[in-house]
């Protein structure tokens, strides 16, 4: 009786099953949960069975009675009164089914990138791998691959094989048809004078490139700021998203000319209404030249300052050695002028002028000292405290002698004593003398020492063609005339001593006329 019944069950249990289509995905409740698997009621009078390794460990554990499951008639063999069923099979079916639509309607679809493979990408799209070409990853050329691996993106199917064992997606497409869209949308938008965002997508010596969407626009470097700029990268990086002006858009070529400056008023356009000369200023100081330091007054707005105007040495030092760039810095205004965009200021004409002090503090012929600064052709620079330097002519050395450069007698850096000639501190001039520190020995001396017909030791100093120069006694010069020399056996040479006779004493001209002849010492 037992195996008639056993008999009669299989064969109710086969007519169910001939109902069951193979490979049909069918909907099924979890009616128990097994350590092999799960039975799995799917309708028609007849459960199935799923084993525990069609499910991952965290789904299986997540399983209980009344789960709903969507699983794939595998075979119609059974046993017990059960089919065998598949989790990943229904999966993969309908994972298919969605992306054979999705090529169809020419959707995109999410997948994820799993690894990298011959030529591109593998991309895990609702369980199914597919194959992303290398040339399909982006509008540009990824250098990087491995840093796109377990990314989330969108993808579009190019090609897709009947078997169902190969798909070939892209995620450019998907990029080129968003950047068309967006693309649409920025046209509709542009117009002369609109302010539209976008992003820093390039930046170059002469300008930066901005995506508006799907668009780029040139920002360029004279258009960024109506102050003084370098280089774009000192105000923008790749990435930054900003607010742009357009200035013009040719909508035959797709050409946008973008501004940013524009965005505020031009500094430049009241800056003599607002900076009028001798207006005391302070400023920041962004830049530093050989020729001088650029303030900033206001944003965008810069003002120069040369260097002939930070100090009122006759020769400045560089820049460098009186400001530092980022300090804050007192100066007046010298001239504004809107048309050439120029603001040239000063430092130095907010101190003393030096020469008010010289003309405060000196007058003729007061004695000072100072050290010798240069040495020229035609006479010293001595250096005052006041930073200015005043000039001993030539012939404001010695009373007496005669002097054919300067350092035959003074050296540089020296230590000497001299008296103020005159001032004239509009010419910024001061002139200084040292044989003014004694009496005029023309005056005093030398009319009382020398006289007429005297015979005096000379020491030859030059020779010319109208006579020779020498040194009468150490004291003064005098010159041998020409017809007055007389010839010895070896010609006369420089340092040489001979005895003279003074034929003639010119007090106004200072000179005194000597002559060989008759020389009684000579003689002797």
């Amino acid at each position: 009786m037992m195996e008639i019944k056993n008999n009669e069950m299989e064969r109710l249990y086969a007519e169910t099953f001939h109902r069951i289509e193979e490979g049909s995905i069918l909907k099924g409740k979890v009616i128990a949960v097994k350590q092999e698997g799960v039975i799995v009621d799917i309708g028609y009078k007849a459960d199935g069975f799923v084993p525990a390794e069609e499910f991952s460990p965290e789904e299986f554990s997540n399983l209980h009675e009344g789960t709903a499951l969507e699983v794939y008639v595998d075979t119609m063999k059974y046993s017990n009164g059960m089919v065998n069923l598949s989790r990943k099979a229904a999966n993969r079916i309908k994972a298919w089914d969605i992306i054979e639509s999705a090529m169809g309607k020419g959707a995109a679809l999410e997948g994820v990138i799993s690894g990298k493979t011959k030529g591109g990408l593998s991309v895990d799209i609702l369980g199914v791998t597919a194959f992303l070409p290398g040339s399909q990853i982006d509008v540009k050329v990824v250098k990087d691959m491995d840093s796109l691996i377990s990314k989330r993106m969108l993808f579009k199917v190019l090609k897709l094989n009947n078997k169902r064992s190969n798909v070939i997606v892209s995620h450019r497409a998907v990029m080129e048809e968003e950047r068309q869209k967006k693309k649409t949308e920025t046209l509709e938008k542009l117009k002369e004078g609109v302010l539209l965002t976008g992003t820093v997508k390039n930046i170059t010596d002469y300008g930066v490139f901005i995506d508006l969407g799907g668009l780029d626009g040139l920002l360029h470097i004279s258009d960024i700021s109506w102050g003084r700029i370098t280089h774009p990268s000192e105000f923008f990086a790749v990435g930054d998203e900003i607010e742009v002006i357009v200035l013009k858009f040719d909508e035959e070529q797709k050409r946008v000319t973008l501004g940013y400056k524009q965005k505020k008023p031009d500094p430049w356009s009241t800056i003599d209404e607002k900076y009028p000369a001798g207006q005391k200023i302070k400023g920041n100081v962004v830049n530093i030249t050989e020729y001088g330091v650029f303030i900033e007054l206001e944003k965008g707005l810069e003002g120069l300052v040369h260097i002939s105007e930070i100090d009122w040495l006759p020769k400045p030092k560089h820049p460098l050695k009186y400001l530092s760039i980022g300090e804050t810095v007192e100066a007046v205004i010298l001239k504004a002028d809107k048309n050439d965009r120029r603001l040239s200021l000063s430092i130095k004409q907010l101190k003393p002028s030096p020469w008010e002090l010289v003309s405060q503090r000196y007058s003729a012929g007061q004695h000072i000292t100072g050290k010798v600064k240069s040495i020229t052709d035609f006479g010293v620079f001595l250096g005052l405290p006041e930073g200015v330097d005043g000039l001993i002519h030539i012939s404001d050395i010695s009373w007496t002698k005669h002097i054919k450069h300067p350092s035959e007698v003074i050296r540089k850096g020296q230590k000497i004593d001299a008296v103020v000639l005159s001032i004239e501190p509009e010419k910024e001039r001061i002139a200084l003398g040292i044989k003014q520190l004694t009496s005029d020995p023309w005056l005093t001396d030398i009319p009382a020492r020398f006289k007429l017909g005297d015979e005096v030791k000379s020491k030859v100093l030059r020779l010319t063609d109208f006579g020779i120069f020498v040194e009468i006694e150490d004291e003064v010069e005098g010159l041998i005339y020409t017809s007055e020399i007389v010839k010895a056996e070896e010609p006369l040479k420089e340092g040489d001593i001979v005895w003279t006779r003074i034929i003639k004493i010119d007090l106004e001209e200072r000179k005194i006329g000597l002559s060989m002849k008759n020389v009684k010492k000579r003689e002797e």
